[in-house]
């Protein structure tokens, strides 16, 4: 039981009462009378709080996984058993990881009714999270001297929080339908440049005359063309660098974490269009090492390897790349490499080797701007140390485009973008180099 402000504002009043009665003595009797029904009222306060056993039943409903990096509601389910009308508080004891210390819900209750009251998270770290016990704080509004706390024991409390499912169901929407979205593209059929065999159709200009069919040509005694489906199953590899330069957070999420949520959003999509996803993670060691396949649990297999990534301090070894894309990717596919360089240095340590990759695979390079830097250098400089910063981030920030024509002259497509729209961009150059016939 805690007292309430309006205890405090009635006591202060008292006091100032029987101060006043030192002075005009024929207030005493009347602050003595305030005193006892103060008293009284505290009493009978205190009464209807205890006299019903369970006053409130209160209840947590919570999504049975949560998305990582994505805004999701929690719903508390309160029931004021009383006939009385009450000022509810609710404070919630939210996981470590959201490091909240300020949660406070306040609102009031009506005789008997029933109430759902939810409010937002945002998950930014995968793993489990453990919500526990729920206090309701609840004071009458008829008297509301005192308040009573109940304190919900939790049951069923750990959600495990993974990469985004919601940006992936999303992802899958926006793409997979009869009207594409992404960078305008639509379900054309084309002309493949695989062996199996679809059609014969008539010949028209701009067609590939190596495909014309002769012999169907002189039954038909005009030009007849040979049409090919369009090859699919192809293997597709997302590879995540885990070293210390993808710890770098922007909007709360390192980029590593960005990179697995675009990694599950375009592996959904790449299995949606028939081709085979594939994962590969790495820092100076091997971490998740899932070969490129379509079968059924495919997609849950990324989804759980995923979810258990974490960064590393070291530096890449990225010689150990260039083994395992000899070892274990044995055929000719795409690669999408997720990482990040932060100078020209550091790109033309390893350009070798992404050369190497280049030519018995399609590579593309998938780095971060750092769209702080970015911002901090439009602002004005107000003095020395200012214009000192500012030289610098111009600096790293021209590197970074240095990077891009470095990478591009030596024949590797590559992509730099902010780390929030690391999803969109990746998706729609997959789809421009699968409708160009590039995979």
């Amino acid at each position: 039981m805690y007292l309430r402000p309006r205890f405090f504002f009635a006591f202060i009043l008292l006091i100032l009462l029987f101060l006043c009665s030192f002075q005009y003595v024929w207030l005493l009797s009347i602050a003595q009378t305030a005193l006892l029904i103060l008293v009284a009222l505290v009493v009978t306060d205190a009464i209807l709080l205890f006299l019903i056993r369970k006053p409130l039943e209160a209840k947590r409903i919570l999504p049975s996984k949560l998305s990582l990096g994505d805004t999701q509601t929690v719903t508390i389910d309160l029931l004021n058993n009383t006939k009385l009308g009450l000022y509810v508080k609710v404070i919630d004891e939210l996981p470590s990881q959201f490091q909240d210390r300020s949660f406070d819900i306040s609102f009031s209750l009506s005789n008997q009714e029933r109430k759902e009251i939810n409010y937002s998270i945002r998950p930014t770290e995968r793993g489990i999270h453990v919500f526990h016990h729920l206090n309701v704080f609840f004071a009458t509004k008829f008297l509301g001297f005192l308040e009573r706390k109940i304190k919900f024991e939790a049951k069923n409390t750990e959600v495990a929080v993974y990469p985004s499912l919601i940006q992936m169901k999303e992802w899958e929407l926006k793409v997979i339908n009869k009207y594409q979205i992404v960078q305008g593209e639509r379900k054309l059929r084309k002309i493949g440049a695989s062996y199996e065999f679809e059609q014969i159709k008539e010949y028209v200009r701009g067609d590939d005359y190596r495909h014309i069919n002769w012999k169907s040509s002189a039954r038909n005694n005009k030009l007849m063309l040979n049409m090919y489906e369009e090859e699919k199953s192809q293997a597709i590899y997302s590879i995540i660098d885990k070293g210390r330069s993808m710890k770098l957070p922007f909007n709360q999420l390192s980029l590593l974490d960005y990179s697995v949520n675009t990694t599950l959003a375009l592996s959904n999509i790449i299995l949606k269009k028939g081709d085979k996803a594939g994962v590969i993670s790495f820092s100076n060691g091997v971490g998740t090492c899932i070969k490129a396949d379509n079968k059924p649990g495919q997609i849950n297999a990324i989804l759980q390897s995923l979810y258990q990534e974490k960064e590393y301090d070291n530096e890449s070894n990225y010689e150990l790349l260039y083994q395992i894309s000899k070892r274990i990717i044995r055929n000719r596919s795409m690669i999408l490499l997720y990482t990040n360089f932060e100078s020209i240095y550091s790109a033309k340590r390893i350009l070798p080797l992404l050369r190497k990759i280049n030519k018995e695979h399609l590579l593309l390079v998938i780095f971060f701007e750092n769209s702080e830097l970015i911002e901090n250098m439009q602002e004005p400089a107000i003095d020395v140390q200012d214009i000192y910063y500012k030289t610098a981030a111009h600096k790293l920030v021209a590197e970074k485009s240095q990077i891009v024509y470095t990478l591009q002259q030596h024949g590797i497509t590559t992509i730099l973008t902010k780390a929030e729209d690391l999803t969109a961009k990746t998706i729609a150059k997959y789809l421009e180099m699968k409708s160009v016939g590039a995979i």
